[in-house]
Order: C-alpha cells, then sequence, then structure tokens
C-alpha cells in the first residue's frame, strides 16, 4: 500500500491555467477536475516508490480574490464548491497583495502534519514556487523514508526543486483539457453546478 497526498498551491496552478488557455489559443483549462487529474498521476508516483498507489487526499490552499472583480469572485466560489464537492479538502486564507506567505505557510504545516502523523507514505506537492523548498528539505531530513515528488504545473518547472526531488514531473497542457469537469457537474447531493459561461 502507498497512501499518497497530495498538496496543491493554488496560486501556483491557477496561473499555470491561464498560461495554458493563453498557449493554445484561449482552450478552457479553468474548469479542472482537480480529483481526476491527481488520480491520473497515481501509477507516477507507485513507480517512483515501487508499490501501488493510491490516494490519501488531496488538500487544496488559495485564498478569494477579494482583490477582483465581484464576477470573478463568484466564479472562485462556485470553482471551490466543486473541488469540495469532488472531495478535494480545502484551506483558504487571506489574500496577501505582494506575497501569498499565508497559504505557503499554511501548505507547509500541513506537509509536517502529513509526514509527523503518518497518514501518507508519499506526498506529492503540487506547485513550482521555491518557497516550500525550505520545508520539504526539513521533512526529508526528518523523514527519510518518506518520498517527496512535486508535480511541475504547465510552465512552473523549477530544476531546483527538480533537484529536490528527482523524481518529480511536469503536467502537460493537454492533461488539463482532458481533465475538466462536465458540464453541467452533478454533485453527489444532486446539486448540478454549470460552467461559468466565459472565465
Amino acid at each position: 500500500m502507498n497512501r499518497t497526498a497530495y498538496l496543491v498551491d493554488g496560486f501556483n496552478l491557477y496561473h499555470s491555467l491561464v498560461d495554458a488557455q493563453r498557449d493554445n489559443r484561449g482552450a478552457a483549462t479553468k474548469w479542472l477536475d482537480l480529483a481526476s487529474l491527481c488520480k491520473r498521476f497515481l501509477p507516477l508516483v507507485g513507480k517512483a516508490r515501487g508499490a501501488k498507489a493510491t490516494l490519501e487526499g488531496i488538500y487544496y490552499y488559495s485564498a478569494p480574490p477579494i482583490h477582483r472583480s465581484q464576477a470573478e469572485q463568484d466564479r472562485h466560489a462556485l470553482y471551490m464548491k466543486c473541488l469540495r464537492g469532488t472531495g478535494v479538502q480545502l484551506s483558504l486564507g487571506q489574500f496577501k497583495r505582494k506575497k501569498e506567505k499565508e497559504t505557503d505557510v499554511a501548505l507547509a504545516a500541513k506537509l509536517f502534519e502529513v509526514c509527523h502523523t503518518g497518514s501518507a507514505e508519499s506526498v506529492v506537492l503540487i506547485t513550482g514556487d521555491t518557497d516550500l523548498a525550505p520545508a520539504v528539505r526539513v521533512c526529508q531530513r526528518l523523514f527519510p523514508s518518506l518520498p517527496f515528488l512535486f508535480a511541475f504545473p504547465y510552465r512552473r518547472v523549477n530544476d531546483e526543486l527538480r533537484q529536490l526531488a528527482p523524481g518529480s514531473f511536469k503536467i502537460k497542457a493537454r492533461k488539463y483539457f482532458q481533465h475538466q469537469f462536465p458540464d453541467p457537474l452533478v454533485l453527489a447531493d444532486g446539486t448540478s453546478i454549470a460552467k461559468p459561461a466565459s472565465w
């Protein structure tokens, strides 16, 4: 058994989705089915660990875009409802204009919690942000048997992080297109959520 936890830097992933949409003539990316995408990469995680990987949990870190228009805030809230309804566990901090430090700290704290409690046997961080490198280094030293991987969002590959976790891999733009929520998305409780007309 190889229980795998995904820790997702929502800001880093969102900007990657924007890049992928722009680079592919506006093809939709932001209706991303994150749970489906994470499950798609479990075989890669299993290969790195040498044991079949199962999903322990997906933990998503972001903040409401209170500095943007009301329409953008509403779309963000709707997407958070979709993530929550498909099993993603959300941690939403407060947006800081200069740097999303609260999100970084929350993600690093969760990383230590997962390592300390032994709730997962592999950890995948979906980010290309080097701010998390110190926390990963400490966890690697304290928990040497626990594998850490980075899943680099499109156009977010980072050499420092790749050297830190050699088994890391890239998420290509086409994976975003292949893992979109249906429109509408029907949640387990019967709630139907339609994709915003423009995003």
